[in-house]
């Protein structure tokens, strides 16, 4: 029996793929994105930073033999110390107040409130530089101190000259200019916590020290941990100013010494390269403790 076979016009053409319509995304060429400027901002930022360095170099003006010579001396590490002491002092000291002062300003009697305003206000109008010489002459505004019946007779009092040395003006003034920026960062902490929280741990019947405690300010201290940073390192840098107290931190040893050798610029390095490295160790903890009040928060 003869074989048939399809006629040519019947036959089935071998699959091919149809083409893609020309609005079909896959089928469109993926061209990069051109960063002209932007690789033009890279050249020349690179340029300068490497002019730069090669400056700090091979600039003998630097005398970076001296700098290697002070930057670990004696006194320069003593007065490394006492900055450090000066900060830790004021810090503490200022927070502590200025968290008072905080809840003064949130708190419901008019009279707290304008007092707390009243203190903010005055510390914050008033240069540092001003206030530490105040204290600093302490003796001269108050002779004495009396201790008895306000506006009524005194039981004793004791003289106020060598009552403030410098180191006691220089931290009392540093931690009471602290307390009065310490009291907004405190407060604008606290008022960035939704206050539907506290209304659901009154309704629990949890105290009013333990709502603080255990859900204000563990929430807050997310918002109030950057911007202490900011103002202790600020008070950190701060601390050059009582160089005017003749207080030996870092700023007033280095002018001592760069005074007798005439070595201005690796001296005034040598501060600088002591302020960088510590405010450098600041911003790590600061990194550390920001990650520690941020679980649950960020992922």
């Amino acid at each position: 029996m003869p074989l048939t076979t399809d006629p040519p016009a019947q036959r089935t053409a071998p699959e091919r793929a149809a083409p893609a319509p020309a609005d079909d995304p896959a089928s469109l060429k993926v061209v990069p994105v051109r960063h002209p400027w932007r690789w033009a901002a890279v050249a020349v930022t690179a340029v300068l930073i490497a002019q730069f360095v090669h400056g700090l170099v091979t600039n003998p003006a630097w005398e970076w033999e001296v700098f290697a010579q002070f930057f670990t001396a004696e006194t320069v590490l003593k007065a490394v110390w006492v900055t450090l002491q000066l900060t830790v002092y004021g810090t503490a000291l200022g927070f502590a107040l200025g968290v008072v002062l905080a809840f003064m300003r949130l708190s419901a009697s008019p009279f707290l409130r304008w007092v707390a305003f009243g203190y903010v206000w005055a510390f914050r109008s008033i240069p540092l530089i001003v206030q530490l010489l105040f204290w600093f002459n302490l003796a001269y505004l108050y002779k004495r101190l009396d201790f008895g019946i306000p506006f009524g007779p005194g039981f004793f009092h004791f003289d106020t000259m060598g009552l403030v040395g410098a180191m006691g003006a220089a931290v009392l003034g540093l931690a009471l200019h602290q307390a009065a920026y310490a009291a907004e960062i405190v407060r604008s902490g606290v008022l960035a916590v939704d206050g539907g929280q506290l209304e659901a741990a009154a309704a629990l019947g949890l105290p009013r020290l333990r709502q603080l405690r255990r859900i204000v300010l563990p929430q807050a201290m997310r918002s109030i941990l950057p911007n202490a940073t900011n103002e202790v390192i600020s008070l950190f840098k701060g601390t050059s100013i009582v160089s005017v107290m003749a207080i030996g931190e870092l700023f007033y040893q280095v002018q001592v010494i760069y005074g007798r050798n005439g070595r201005v610029v690796p001296l005034l390095m040598v501060a600088t390269a002591w302020y960088v490295l510590l405010t450098t160790v600041l911003s790590v903890l600061q990194h550390y403790v920001e990650r520690h009040f941020a679980k649950g928060a960020t992922r």
